[in-house]
């Protein structure tokens, strides 16, 4: 499997690279799957953000896909963008892509979606504003 173009948002795209050290592992050497979610989670919170300009929190996470383990040693990519936006929520998709760093070969192995609400200081769902230029974002109402 070979990483795929991410869909362009008008927004950009939220990335940051981890390597993956033993404290990330499980006892196979491997990426812990709980660790991948916390960074997916943190990606979609980034790329959240950035969108609403407002606090946000997680509402839901679906369908995260893991394709393929990530070694110690390897380096990760973590890609967010947002796909949608309603009067409160987001739902934004989040990719993780290893790096060999030796090899450089690079590689899709894990895909998730994860649906973002903008929050007022009560914690409570707020509006987020919408965007005033023509865009490709799909906007719910």
């Amino acid at each position: 499997m070979q990483a795929h173009a991410a869909k362009t948002s008008p927004f950009g795209e939220t990335r940051f690279v981890e390597i993956v050290f033993p404290d990330l592992a499980n006892h196979y050497g491997t990426l812990f799957g709980g660790n991948a979610l916390s960074l997916m989670g943190k990606a979609a919170f980034v790329a959240a953000t950035r969108r609403a300009r407002r606090n946000v929190v997680m509402a839901t996470s679906d369908k995260i896909e893991f394709h393929e383990p990530i070694r110690v040693g390897e380096l990760i990519e973590l890609i967010a963008r947002v796909d949608r936006v309603g009067r409160s929520s987001m739902t934004v998709a989040v990719e993780m892509v290893r790096e060999n760093l030796m090899s450089g070969q690079r590689q899709s192995v894990i895909r998730g979606t994860f649906e973002m609400v903008a929050v007022d200081a009560d914690g409570r769902p707020a509006a987020i504003e919408p965007i005033c230029h023509h865009t490709s974002e799909k906007t719910v109402s």
